[in-house]
């Protein structure tokens, strides 16, 4: 096990009891200002990558980024705590077994095994596949275990939301030529004691690479529950 996955466990760990505590304390309230943070120090993340390329087309996706940062915090304000778990499942449970399964199968059933080569290399088709499984998989027995209202089945989604998100920010990242979301901020002292809160302290991570997923998929079902 190589030191960057380590770091990711016991952070992930720490970061899960963090929220399952503050999930659970004065109506949730702790866990959505938690977000809102993480929200707004992946926003400072964001435009720092403009130290590095000021283009126009890289304006407009850093607005697409923020939209998607601010409507994932409204949707993660107004949900209840049964909501939450649906994210946590669909999204969470996506990006842990894409990894985990494309450590463990990557190339071993798809021989040319990239499904997405220029933006985001290190994804494999059997992560990908058995993550999304997972994901859709975890949603809906909690949905039959806990009962579900009609407009539930929305959060099935959040698998491959997470999927889309993460690969946006991945496409972003390579547009302004940053390689990890905070690799700019980690040199100033103050941001690089921050980012030890989510294992960031080596240059790898960062909030955003913590949230994007969830900002996009939390956005998406922001607007079409609007609409429904």
């Amino acid at each position: 096990m190589d030191k960057n996955f380590r770091v990711r466990i016991i952070v992930g760990l720490g970061m899960f009891i963090v929220a399952l505590v503050a999930l659970y304390t004065f109506d949730s309230i702790p866990f959505k200002i938690i977000y809102g943070v993480f929200s707004l120090i992946s926003l400072i993340e964001l435009l720092s990558f403009f130290s590095k390329k000021k283009h126009t087309l890289n304006i407009l996706l850093a607005i697409v980024e923020t939209l998607f940062l601010v409507g994932g915090t409204i949707f993660v304000a107004k949900i209840d705590l049964a909501h939450f778990w649906y994210i946590i499942l669909g999204v969470c449970g996506y990006d842990i077994f894409a990894y985990l399964f494309g450590k463990a199968f990557g190339g071993k059933v798809f021989k040319k095994s990239r499904p997405f080569p220029r933006i985001s290399k290190n994804k494999t088709w059997e992560g990908t596949f058995l993550g999304l499984a997972s994901s859709i998989g975890m949603v809906a027995i909690l949905m039959m275990v806990r009962g579900s209202s009609a407009t539930d089945w929305l959060f099935l989604l959040c698998g491959p939301l997470a999927l889309i998100g993460d690969l946006f920010e991945s496409f972003l990242k390579r547009k302004f030529s940053v390689k990890d979301s905070n690799e700019i901020l980690i040199h100033n002292k103050f941001f690089a004691r921050l980012e030890l809160l989510v294992g960031g302290s080596e240059g790898h991570g960062g909030f955003l690479d913590r949230v994007d997923s969830t900002a996009f998929a939390a956005t998406i079902l922001l607007v079409v529950s609007s609409l429904l």
